[in-house]
């Protein structure tokens, strides 16, 4: 998600790392780092049998899936063969932003976004749609056109245009996108943006219903960041969201979901399971159902060996899943991206020391790390919804 990079680079404000416990980890390689979990060193991450992800996720009645680029899928044949092995969900990195949708005011371009969905189809792959309202990855000339006159036909035109065309085709729809900012100060604790500014905090509601008209089959879901770790910032944001849901609901809003985007960062280790569990509880006591949508682990903090990054992202990965996947309201679970020859985090967040980050399951050559193993041991023990 290269757009994302404003609130991105806000979390990595908040450092990041080992979800177990607090510990030092002296390596072979003499690297001492931070404060880390000591088990990590005991871990084999061993896993049994040679299903895929999709299949052993599928298997508890999750959904795996990844993030996935219509440039680098339609010329990559080796990728696409992974991807179209490892998943069962597909989402568009950007081809369904505002910004890939409309060239100008009066014309949609579907055509890669298009092909994405096609090549879901013939994969065998659910499609998801990412996303219809957010405040960044606009086109240039919304700020020219858009106003306090125009801006409610211009929303309700582009999500009914974009939901009717995929219509049926949808598994679930990021309707409303980082809508929440604690730290601007309002009431509500809504994030500052061009819809908020000219339509007020109604465009939330507005937003779901009219999607929600459009395609009535699909998953409408909120989807937000920086709601996983034991840190003020995502205390506030945590209970800013849930007070959203909780309005949204109180008011008959056809919203269905909470999408998580949880990308971990490395080094952090403040990881309260408790409060985390606590926090998915509420949102499933809304009738709620909870995707992870953007999953990956920033190593752009941790040491330059791949081998010792490797264990402590693939630590950070069994253990955050091993919690998440203890709510059965969590119904899926999509990293962003699937290989790390192909991830947003190379350029935003790139390495002080200039080397290959490795935040996802597949190395740069598709083939499985210790990260793919992590994932496969959560879902193995995962519950059966």
């Amino acid at each position: 998600m290269l757009n994302r990079l404003v609130s991105r680079r806000r979390a990595l404000w908040l450092g990041l790392g080992s979800l177990t416990g607090v510990g030092t980890i002296a390596t072979a390689t003499g690297y001492q780092h931070h404060k880390r979990s000591l088990d990590n060193l005991q871990r084999n991450f061993k896993v049994v049998g040679k299903a895929t992800l999709g299949k052993r996720a599928e298997t508890k009645g999750l959904i795996y899936g990844a993030a996935g680029g219509a440039d680098r899928l339609s010329s990559d044949p080796t990728f696409a063969t992974r991807f179209a092995q490892e998943c069962r969900i597909l989402v568009p990195e950007g081809e369904l932003k505002w910004v890939a949708l409309r060239p100008s005011p009066n014309k949609f371009d579907f055509t890669k976004a298009d092909w994405l969905a096609k090549f879901a189809q013939q994969n065998g792959m659910l499609f998801r749609g990412h996303n219809l309202v957010w405040y960044q990855a606009l086109p240039e000339w919304f700020n020219e056109i858009v106003n306090h006159q125009n801006a409610e036909k211009f929303l309700v035109e582009h999500i009914t245009t974009v939901t009717k065309h995929y219509a049926g085709q949808i598994h679930s729809w990021d309707v409303v996108n980082e809508g929440i900012e604690p730290d601007y100060g309002r009431s509500d604790g809504l994030q500052y943006s061009p819809w908020l500014n000219f339509l007020g905090p109604d465009y939330i509601e507005l937003a779901y219903r009219v999607a929600a008209e459009a395609d009535p089959k699909a998953l409408l879901v909120y989807n937000d960041a920086m709601l996983e770790y034991d840190t003020p910032k995502d205390e506030a944001k945590r209970t800013t969201v849930l007070k959203l849901l909780e309005r949204l609901k109180s008011k008959g809003t056809p919203i269905h979901a909470l999408g998580i985007e949880s990308h971990l960062l490395g080094d952090e280790t403040r990881f309260n399971p408790k409060k985390l569990r606590k926090f998915l509880a509420d949102v499933a006591s809304l009738g709620l159902k909870i995707l992870i949508t953007e999953l990956d682990v920033i190593d752009q903090k941790l040491p330059l060996s791949p081998v010792v990054r490797d264990r402590i992202i693939a630590g950070i990965f069994e253990d955050y899943l091993s919690v998440v996947l203890d709510e059965k309201a969590v119904i899926a679970v999509l990293t962003w991206g699937l290989s790390d020859r192909y991830t947003w985090n190379s350029k935003y967040n790139a390495r002080p020391d200039g080397k290959p980050v490795r935040p996802l399951p597949l190395d740069s050559n598709f083939k499985p790390k210790l990260a793919w193993n992590a994932m496969a041991r959560a879902f193995d023990r995962a519950s059966k919804r």
